[in-house]
C-alpha cells in the first residue's frame, strides 16, 4: 500500500494535533508544520506524540510568508517525499469590533488564515496534478458561513477560504486532485476551555446538540475527505457544528 505524505499546517495546535493523529492512524506519513520560533515546543510535542505511539515528522515554516511556504514544501519533499495531502489548518484570532479593530489586527488574521492557504497550496498543487493524485482540505469555520460579532477579520478570512476552495476545485477536477473545506463550529480546545464558564455556557446554549465538538470529530471528517475513496467529492464544504448553522 502506498503511504501518502500529508502536510498539516498549524499541525501542533489543538485541532491540528487531532488531524495529525488521525491521518497517521490511517497510514499516512504525516508532517506537522509549526512556527520556527516555537521549535522547542514543537519538539516536545513530537516527543509527546511518540510516547503514545504516534510517529509524526515536524517542519518549521511561517505559512503567512510565500517564500517560507515554498522552502517548507521543498524541505518536506526532499526529506520525506512530495506532498500528497495538504490540510490547511493554521489560524489565529484577533477579535475586536470593526470600530476598534486596528490595521495590524486585520492583516495578521488575513495573512495567517487566508494568505497561508494560497501560499502553501500554490507550492504543492503542480506536483499533485503531475502525479494525478492530491487532496487539499482547508479548515474554515462556521463563522465564515454566518458571520460573528467582533470577527470581521476572522469571518472574512474563513469565507474567503470557501471561494478559494470552490475555484481551485474546478481548476484541478480532471487531474485526480480534490479540494474541499471543513467548517467546524465551536470545538473543545485549550482555547475554548480557558473561557469563563458563563461565556462557554452561553455558546453551548446556542448549539442544538447542547455541547461543543471534539477535535477528533473534526479530524474524522478531514481524514474522510483525504481518503482515496472520497475521489468524487470536490468543491464541497462540510459543516461540523452540532447544528449551530444549517444551510
Amino acid at each position: 500500500m502506498v503511504r501518502r505524505v500529508a502536510l498539516v499546517t498549524g499541525g501542533t495546535g489543538g485541532l491540528g494535533t487531532a488531524i495529525c493523529r488521525e491521518l497517521t492512524r490511517q497510514g499516512c506519513l504525516v508532517v506537522a508544520n509549526y512556527l520556527p520560533s516555537l521549535e522547542t515546543e514543537a519538539r516536545a510535542w513530537q516527543q509527546a506524540q511518540l510516547a503514545e505511539g504516534i510517529e509524526v515528522e515536524i517542519e518549521p515554516g511561517d505559512v503567512s510568508s510565500f517564500e517560507d511556504a515554498r522552502a517548507m514544501v521543498a524541505s518536506v519533499a526532499k526529506r520525506i517525499g512530495p506532498v500528497d495531502i495538504l490540510v490547511n489548518c493554521a489560524g489565529i484570532t484577533r477579535d475586536k469590533t470593526l470600530r476598534k479593530m486596528s490595521d495590524q489586527q486585520w492583516r495578521e488574521v488575513m495573512t495567517t488564515n487566508l494568505d497561508s492557504v494560497f501560499n502553501v497550496t500554490r507550492h504543492v498543487i503542480d506536483a499533485m496534478v503531475e502525479r494525478g493524485f492530491g487532496r487539499v482540505v482547508n479548515i474554515s469555520s462556521v463563522n465564515g458561513q454566518k458571520g460573528q460579532f467582533g470577527q470581521c477579520n476572522y469571518a472574512a478570512a474563513k469565507a474567503g477560504i470557501h471561494g478559494f476552495t470552490m475555484s481551485l476545485a474546478q481548476e484541478v477536477a480532471t487531474k485526480g486532485v480534490t479540494v474541499n473545506s471543513v467548517s467546524p463550529g465551536y470545538v473543545a480546545t485549550a482555547m475554548t476551555l480557558a473561557m469563563p464558564d458563563e461565556v462557554r455556557n452561553a455558546i453551548v446554549a446556542q448549539v442544538p446538540m447542547g455541547r461543543m465538538g471534539t477535535p477528533e470529530e473534526i479530524a474524522h471528517v478531514v481524514a474522510f475527505l483525504c481518503d482515496p475513496r472520497a475521489a468524487y467529492i470536490t468543491g464541497a464544504n462540510i459543516p461540523v457544528n452540532g447544528g449551530l448553522y444549517m444551510s
